[in-house]
């Protein structure tokens, strides 16, 4: 976020501006009750109660603003985004009623991605009152870990490669008195040899690595979330076109989702035993990269061969996922931008989720639908693990066929999660690859809140 103090502050009963919210159905009413002359500028302005549509109404000696909502009773995440958007500087209110769910949209639609412009005299913030101050931290501390997300996914790969990542694992643990290790070198070819296999043709300054962080008291649940953290994804010798390249910097969306939610879930106190592991990688083409044929240990001791060298994600997850089953978790999350037929199957809003146990999967989904963030599950569909049998290998990571790529890829890697833990992987996009009112085209978080309202749910904060 751009702004430097709360975009959502307690009403106190400080001058503001009047916000109203009306459809099309309580438009009429609601502008029969105007002067003649606020009616006429609510005409000029083709303003009619209609989805996101606002309008500014000259009112005694200042002003009003009218937003067209669905419901105004019932607002959504982002109900209140386009006014956050169009609405000059300033401090306001709803005319009526308070605004929930909607403090998200106001907030992240104000995000801007600016790091690399120069600054030109930039407008000042909206901000909202709410009489509501008991949520106000919460949503917040959410929307701020939406824009992590942004910021992590928009950042250039030059300049998010994995030491920027493991830096930013090093602010959270400072900021939340975790515990960081990170595993490099000769270290990580023994300890998690598929991270280093996939990443040791980078230039040193972009060397792989696996950070964990650890946190909270030992005598609670442990809970693991393990986020995909390619860089930048190549396809290695199996290079991708250069249309297929063009946004690989997103491909560590995995990684900064599973950096905002563990943020939310120190910052919350939730009452568990945190693991957070991110393997760091960039995908590179060299004379020492990984090569299509080859056969690889991992950190379980099964041999992995190498059908296809852009489907890396999985091989440096599963070292990963072994590592986070070796703590027992009562709960393992992982997040990754996987496969592109998890988009074919869903288009970009959708959060692909794979889970082995359905009340997780329920709870996941049914937290999605309650706070504007939907999730659809696919199958773990056991008979199609029979499309990674290798001849030469334990396993395969890819399938000859076009079939099920994302519930296949879901199958590689829940051979490396442990037999008896509950498991849930997000194959996720990261992208908004179209504006629409509170999510600015450009790196988003899509599966970050359903994931964070069943935690807060299953665990209970503090």
């Amino acid at each position: 976020m751009t702004a430097t103090e709360p975009l959502i502050q307690p009403d106190r009963g400080q001058a503001a501006i009047a916000i109203h919210l009306v459809n099309a159905k309580t438009f009429s009413d609601w502008v029969r009750k105007l002067s003649a002359g606020q009616r006429i500028a609510v005409e000029a302005q083709r303003f009619e109660g209609k989805g996101y549509q606002t309008a500014i109404v000259p009112d005694a000696d200042g002003w009003l603003a009218v937003g067209g909502v669905a419901d105004p009773q019932s607002l959504s995440s982002w109900c209140l985004a386009k006014l956050a958007q169009t609405l000059p500087a300033g401090t306001y209110r709803l005319a009526s009623g308070e605004p929930g769910a909607a403090m998200h949209g106001w907030q992240t639609a104000q995000y801007r991605f600016d790091r690399y412009k120069q600054q030109k005299g930039q407008e000042g913030p909206r901000i909202l009152l709410t009489s509501e101050a008991g949520r106000i931290d919460a949503a917040i501390a959410e929307a701020d870990a939406v824009c992590l997300v942004r910021d992590l996914v928009n950042t250039p790969a030059e300049d998010m490669g994995p030491a920027a990542l493991e830096a930013e694992a090093e602010r959270l643990a400072k900021a939340h008195g975790a515990k960081l290790s990170t595993t490099r070198g000769d270290q990580l070819e023994q300890q998690y040899p598929l991270v280093h296999a996939v990443g040791r043709a980078a230039a040193r300054h972009h060397a792989p690595r696996l950070m964990h962080l650890i946190w909270g008291q030992e005598q609670h649940p442990v809970l693991a979330i393990v986020g995909k953290g390619v860089c930048f994804d190549t396809g290695g010798l199996d290079i991708k076109p250069a249309a297929g390249m063009a946004l690989m910097k997103k491909d560590m969306g995995g990684a900064a989702h599973a950096l905002a939610l563990a943020q939310l879930v120190m910052g919350a106190g939730l009452p568990v035993r945190l693991h957070l592991l991110l393997p760091a990688v960039e995908n590179a083409i060299s004379g020492n990269a990984f090569r299509p044929g080859d056969v690889l240990r991992s950190r379980k001791g099964l041999s992995v061969e190498i059908g296809n060298t852009d489907a890396e994600g999985r091989l440096i997850l599963a070292d990963a996922l072994t590592r986070a089953s070796e703590e027992e978790p009562d709960l393992i999350l992982d997040f990754a931008t996987l496969t592109g037929a998890a988009r074919v199957a869903l288009g970009p809003d959708l959060a692909a989720l794979m889970a082995r146990r359905d009340d997780t999967a329920a709870a996941l989904i049914a937290a999605g639908e309650a706070h504007d963030d939907p999730v659809w599950r696919l199958p773990l569909h056991k008979p199609y693990a029979e499309w990674l049998k290798s001849s030469v290998a334990d396993i395969g990571n890819a399938h000859a066929n076009a079939f099920a790529g994302a519930s296949v890829a879901g199958l590689f890697l829940d051979r490396f999660v442990a037999d008896d833990v509950d498991w849930a992987h997000f194959d996720t996009f990261a992208w908004q690859p179209e504006a629409k009112p509170g999510r600015p085209k450009g790196g988003e978080a899509l599966g970050l809140r359903a994931a964070w309202h069943m935690l807060r749910t299953r665990y209970g904060a503090n």
